[in-house]
């Protein structure tokens, strides 16, 4: 099979690359060239470079070419764009989860030909049955990416191949250590992916500057401190917020008056909720995800990335639906983040969090 592997030169890539050059596949990596460095250099170095080191010592290892696309100019139309309107408005961006659906497996799709399929190092699986194709989730459920990815239209999905989806992080590793792969012992990156080292605060502030206003205790409506920029803040937030006598948590944002609204943590738990609304659902199988999400059945969702799922209801509502959580509450319900459905292993798809 003729395959285009997204080589970033992390490890999981590495990895995924070998295990198809040993299956003796035709594999060509690409290296997606997305730092921001000429809007961002100021801020701090981009790492593109030792990236790509990285990645040519690990085709050079395999014999497999290497080739680099910069999708910069895509990157800042499609996803930074969107990233500073979400903050603008108050709400809370995913950048991430529009960089695998517009650039990874979007913009990457219409520059290529010739691929069977655009294998990527990503935590996922695929499941099949008779409605057709699935994102499943990954062995690892720590490591499971399926977050990021629901965004994928099945056609997109199609196209996808997930190599490390049934191992566990340090099995991983272990390959590339007993392949002697280069970046067997880099660490993995952090953070929202167009920003390499530069901090996300910094970012923000380099295009929306500071404006300062008031942290208001929202039981009380006493005023405890300031603030340099609501958009520097999220709903759930319990650090960065400089007030003494904490833990405090973010509980909401007025936009118009600059405000943050906190809670101390001794009254945080009777501010979570077990209820919220969504808009804008997007389902990944249109056929399973209505079945599922129209007849009100229980579902699995998660609220971010990360190992924990909240057992739920969806009731479909005009333009959107009602998120009932059947097993818990959550303080970090922000508006514009996305809530992830799931049947069991199977992602239906995502809705975003009104507000």
């Amino acid at each position: 099979m003729k395959i285009a592997v997204l080589l970033s030169g992390g490890v999981d890539s590495a990895v995924a690359l070998k295990l198809l050059a040993d299956a003796g596949h035709d594999c060509t990596a690409y290296y997606l060239k997305i730092w921001l460095e000429d809007e961002t250099s100021f801020l701090g170095e981009c790492p593109w470079d030792e990236d790509i080191r990285f990645a040519r010592a690990c085709c050079e290892q395999f014999g497999v070419p290497l080739k680099i696309i910069p999708l910069q100019r895509e990157y800042y139309e499609r996803i930074v764009h969107y990233t500073l309107d979400e903050l603008r408005a108050g709400r809370t961006p995913s950048p991430d989860i529009f960089c695998n659906e517009k650039i990874k497996f979007g913009a990457f799709f219409d520059r290529i030909e010739g691929y069977e399929r655009v294998a990527s190092g990503h935590y996922a699986r695929h499941i099949g049955d008779e409605r057709g194709l699935h994102l499943g989730t990954a062995a690892d459920t720590v490591k499971d990416q399926t977050y990021f990815l629901a965004h994928l239209s099945e056609a997109q999905l199609a196209r996808t191949l997930f190599p490390l989806g049934n191992l566990l992080k340090h099995e991983v590793r272990a390959i590339a250590k007993a392949a002697k792969l280069p970046q067997a012992e880099r660490r993995d990156s952090q953070g929202i992916c167009f920003l390499g080292r530069i901090k996300f605060h910094d970012f923000a502030r380099a295009y929306l500057g500071e404006r300062e206003g008031d942290i208001i205790e929202q039981r009380s409506g006493k005023r405890l401190g300031a603030h340099k920029g609501y958009w520097f803040h999220t709903v759930g937030q319990r650090t960065g917020l400089g007030l003494s006598g904490g833990p405090w948590f973010v509980l909401s944002k007025d936009v118009t008056r600059n405000i943050i609204y906190v809670a101390h943590a001794d009254g945080y738990e009777e501010e979570l909720k077990s209820e919220f609304d969504v808009e804008e659902p997007f389902l990944i199988n249109d056929e399973r995800g209505r079945a599922m999400l129209g007849c009100a059945c229980a579902l699995r969702c998660k609220l971010r990335h990360g190992p924990h799922f909240f057992s739920c209801r969806y009731e479909a509502k005009a333009g959107g639906g009602r998120v009932t959580l059947l097993d818990g509450r959550d303080g970090g319900c922000a508006p514009g983040q996305f809530t992830v459905f799931y049947d069991d292993a199977i992602c239906l798809g995502m809705a975003r969090i009104r507000g």
